[in-house]
């Protein structure tokens, strides 16, 4: 028998224990929904009317807005999957005995999944101080990196000056590539990420001689994070 992913327990079972269990056909509903709004969003990003995600999914606006009152709740679902995998790819590099590669591997694996959906890396970098799961979640996997950066730092292998904010901006650099194709991201995605981790490499930073200043990155002036309230 198959295993139930995380975002099907929580469905089954009820988010919190005050919530009723799904019906069958209440749970396909809900599960049509967010794999529509999981298509929508990696093509087109977070900025996508809440009816046209009901359009997609083939389930009237009212039963949308009834399984999800707000879209951040919607995103938030919808990327809960692929969050949790980030959390994973940092807690095996922390578990890696080599830092670098550790470190290496969470940008190559982590940049892949960003590449092919538009959706995830607005949601990541988005702020949704309502999603108490989503944002600890992500403040987990943001800890957890800045700590492997730290050690990678320490075996003298990563650049001294490199610091959190050049992850924010690897991301959305990484995002902004435009291809044609899935296949076609994830080949530029590699290369690009290649390049960067050669000029993070800490002998690299002795050659060239310091960076200039990093200067703190705000996603929403790159993602608008969605209007909860918009149709």
């Amino acid at each position: 028998m198959p295993t139930e992913s995380p975002r099907t327990q929580r469905a089954r079972v009820g988010a919190t224990a005050g919530e009723p269990v799904l019906r069958a056909d209440a749970l396909h509903n809900r599960h049509r929904i967010v794999e529509a709004a999981r298509e929508v969003f990696a093509a087109r990003g977070l900025d996508v009317p809440m009816v046209a995600i009901a359009r997609r999914s083939g389930v009237g606006v009212a039963t949308l807005y009834r399984r999800f009152p707000t879209k951040e709740a919607l995103i938030t679902e919808a990327f809960a999957d692929q969050l949790e995998a980030c959390v994973s790819v940092v807690d095996d590099a922390l578990a890696d005995p080599d830092p670098w590669r550790g470190f290496c591997g969470v940008i190559e694996k982590v940049c892949a999944m960003h590449a092919v959906d538009r959706g995830f890396t607005a949601a990541f970098l988005s702020a949704f101080p309502d999603a108490i799961d989503f944002e600890r979640e992500r403040a987990r996997a943001e800890e957890g990196f800045a700590l492997l950066a730290q050690r990678a730092k320490d075996a003298g292998r990563l650049r001294a000056d490199f610091v959190q904010d050049d992850l924010m901006m690897l991301l959305m650099a990484n995002s902004g590539l435009v291809t044609t194709s899935d296949e076609a991201a994830l080949a530029a995605s590699r290369r690009f990420v290649a390049y960067l981790l050669h000029s993070f490499r800490a002998e690299h930073a002795d050659q060239a001689g310091p960076l200039p200043p990093s200067t703190p990155l705000d996603p929403r002036h790159v993602f608008c994070p969605p209007d909860p309230d918009s149709p």
